[in-house]
């Protein structure tokens, strides 16, 4: 998976058409400083929210066409740009600086349906801006992309679980940790038990289900950009895939993909295939 600092987001590879690398870079630039803003240092939570609300401030100015803040220029001038050029809708700009003040301020999710509230505001916008730059806008297309983007994050969310619990986060839906008898303080701890892997192992399998949902995008993105789609859904199964190899033990140690996983995702990017009924639908 070609990410970087930003969790998940495809940056501009050499899979990424050459005519959508600025665009790509500079929503990747705007998605990764919002995120330092919200996450990195040692700021205090009202002056992470005072920056946010005065990045928020520098975003409406640049898609207005009027001069940013000298502070974040380098982010906002090639944005500005960038959404003039290509139309880009800012609720999706909107809605990830939405999340990102909600990691300054919430660190619980009671259930999965709060959960994916925020991956709707942290992970879909990227997959539907990616979209709209590649022309398709469809509700299918829309909704496989949801659930493309969803299980990006939430696998992230599960590979890290060593690093967030560290952090006083938990990502862990609080109804699924008690279903299966663990304390949120058990998991913030780092308590291994055949109840936090019989846990683990069930968010990993409803991620895994998010995935294949979505992964028959692939086939809809043309050129170079499907295939690096295909890379980036293959990636986040070969999480999941490297999870489940720990044992599900994953309080302790962070899973992550190295070079020697670069040979089965392309082979596995190259062996998916259309469904045979959306094969026989196309051609009838």
């Amino acid at each position: 998976m070609s990410v970087d600092h930003y969790e998940n987001f495809p940056v501009a590879s050499w899979l990424c058409p050459q005519a959508l690398r600025p665009a790509v870079r500079a929503i990747y630039a705007y998605a990764r400083t919002a995120d330092d803003l919200a996450d990195e240092g040692d700021a205090p939570a009202a002056q992470r929210l005072a920056d946010l609300a005065d990045y928020e401030a520098d975003l409406l100015a640049a898609a207005a066409g009027h001069a940013p803040s000298p502070r974040w220029r380098a982010v906002f001038d090639p944005l500005g740009t960038i959404i003039t050029c290509h139309a880009l809708p800012l609720s999706p700009f909107t809605d990830l600086l939405s999340a990102f003040r909600q990691d300054v301020v919430q660190h619980r999710y009671a259930d999965r349906t709060e959960l994916l509230d925020y991956c709707r505001r942290s992970a879909h916008p990227v997959g539907r801006l990616m979209l709209h730059l590649y022309g398709v806008a469809d509700g299918d297309a829309l909704a496989r992309s949801d659930a493309i983007c969803a299980a990006l994050q939430l696998a992230n969310f599960w590979q890290d679980l060593s690093v967030d619990r560290r952090r006083g986060r938990l990502y862990v839906p609080l109804a699924d940790a008690q279903r299966f008898g663990v304390a949120p303080g058990e998991l913030l701890a780092g308590s291994d038990s055949a109840r936090v892997r019989a846990l683990v192992a069930e968010l990993v399998g409803w991620t895994r289900e998010l995935m294949h949902a979505g992964a028959p995008l692939v086939h809809r993105i043309p050129g170079r950009a499907g295939w690096e789609l295909r890379l980036v859904v293959q990636g986040g199964l070969r999480i999941l895939e490297r999870i489940e190899q720990a044992g599900f033990d994953v309080l302790q140690q962070r899973p992550a993909l190295g070079w020697l996983d670069a040979p089965p995702l392309a082979a596995r990017a190259l062996a998916m295939r259309p469904a045979a009924r959306a094969v026989r639908e196309e051609h009838a």
